[in-house]
């Protein structure tokens, strides 16, 4: 009897069992580069390092993809960020400190962020009401503007990732992210 082998670059399913389910990792298709063959290493030490890896470049190459779309309205990712969260904040203040709690990349200067945005009338500052010390910003209509347009034009997780992954997939996913950030 003679057993047809299955191709990995056809049909190579794995799956990680988590509390919250099965994450289907991927079924790779001929056209779907691994990451070994998207950074041209066939080796890792082991598969955390690859995962790890994963992550990053995956991370930059979201970034890409958002930079390249507002790079046509003289936005940097880091501006982008600040004004949705302010456009979070439903027209409620919140202190530049404030920001730099929420913003994904915690290196970024919010104070310098927000002179270019209030520069370009984008964001507005006012001396917060209960503590003079404190100054609160909040998005301007031309602000909300701007994002009603920019929402068109970058690309939203959904639509990129609901392409490779269920919904149920993306809960597991965020479970295991959750879990690997959070050690003790």
């Amino acid at each position: 009897m003679i057993r047809q082998r299955k191709s990995k670059s056809f049909s190579a399913r794995k799956k990680i069992k988590k509390d919250v389910g099965t994450l289907n990792v991927g079924t790779y298709i001929c056209s779907v580069k691994s990451i070994g063959e998207e950074i041209q290493q066939s080796e890792f030490s082991d598969v955390y390092q690859k995962l790890g890896i994963n992550i990053l470049f995956t991370a930059a190459w979201f970034g890409e993809m958002n930079r390249a779309a507002l790079k046509d309205y003289d936005i940097s990712l880091p501006q982008y960020n600040v004004l949705r969260i302010l456009r979070g904040q439903k027209g409620q203040p919140i202190s530049v400190a404030g920001l730099c709690e929420r913003m994904i990349d915690k290196s970024s200067n919010a104070s310098r962020i927000v002179d270019k945005l209030e520069t370009r009338k984008f964001v507005l500052r006012k001396v917060c009401d209960k503590d003079r010390r404190q100054v609160d910003v909040v998005i301007t209509e031309k602000g909300t503007a701007l994002l009603e347009e920019l929402d068109k034009k970058v690309p939203t997780f959904k639509t990129i990732m609901s392409k490779q992954l269920s919904s149920k997939d993306a809960e597991a996913l965020n479970f295991a992210l959750d879990q690997i950030r959070n050690q003790k």
